[in-house]
């Protein structure tokens, strides 16, 4: 029997695709009668734990990822649905912390729903409307491949023991959604989620590593990290932002330093 720790996520999903249970899901973000629909679930323990962050934090954290989904999709972020599991013994105030920090954004809380859990499970759907949804699965030979802010911040954080805030790139994602061939936010590292990106578009995203913006006491190896959540994408046109490699054919992801091949980790779930 095929264990999912064996499998890896992406092995789960075309394992989904090809036996006809789930389809288009390959994107961020799915779109549904014209809206935008995104959602993440976090796990205390396997996404995240209470000496790194506070009830608020987690909060903030929680509706700010999935706004990047949105971002990655270029649409306007519209509204939130909160699932969320508890023990019996939180705290009334926690809890209020928690939804205050899921308010920070200011997209509304529209529904969604609560149940008692022996850890803390939050689950939050953000719905948007976008005029146009790059996906993964356009990128072209030649284009430029971008990133919206500097790498690594993330891990640097959490070698110090805390995690920043998830930037708002909302604004970035609309401007590159309209020139934009394929788009995703990096959250399971720039290989990882170059991958991604290249074997759903069947080409190869060559990175060249010393063009990678930096977050401010970051190491190229903090890049691989991943929950840094600045946008990546492919585009003929680069609108001003960092220029980090390019498309070409082949597959996959081709890291490379000073023009020698480079290794990044990446977040694989499951493993």
């Amino acid at each position: 029997m095929t264990t999912l720790g064996e499998l890896g996520e992406l092995g789960l999903l075309d394992e989904l695709e090809r036996r006809g249970l789930a389809a288009g899901i390959e994107h961020d973000a799915a779109v549904v009668d014209g809206l935008v629909v995104t959602q993440d679930v976090l796990v205390e323990g396997v996404h995240f734990r209470f000496d790194l962050l506070d009830w608020r934090e987690l909060g903030a954290r929680a509706a700010a990822v999935n706004i990047s989904d949105l971002a990655a999709s270029g649409a306007e972020p519209l509204a939130l649905l909160v699932s969320l599991g508890l023990p019996a013994e939180t705290q009334l105030d926690d809890a209020l912390e928690l939804y205050a920090g899921l308010n920070e954004r200011g997209v509304p809380i529209r529904g969604g729903d609560t149940t008692r859990a022996d850890r803390v499970v939050l689950s939050v759907t953000a719905l948007g409307r976008s005029a146009r949804v790059p996906g993964r699965a356009g990128a072209r030979v030649g284009d430029a491949v971008v990133v919206t802010g500097p790498l690594g911040a993330a891990g640097a954080a959490f070698r110090g023991g805390r995690l920043p805030p998830v930037p708002d790139r909302v604004e970035d994602g609309k401007r590159l959604a309209q020139v934009a061939t394929a788009m995703l936010d990096l959250s399971d590292g720039l290989a990882r989620d170059a991958g991604h990106l290249a074997r759903r578009s069947g080409v190869r995203l060559a990175v060249e590593l010393e063009r990678v913006p930096l977050a401010a006491g970051a190491e190229l190896d903090d890049v691989g990290f991943g929950e840094d959540y600045e946008l990546l994408a492919t585009t003929p046109d680069p609108l001003g932002f960092a220029v980090i490699g390019r498309v070409e054919e082949g597959e996959g992801a081709a890291l490379t330093l000073g023009g020698e091949p480079y290794e990044l980790a990446g977040w694989e779930h499951f493993r």
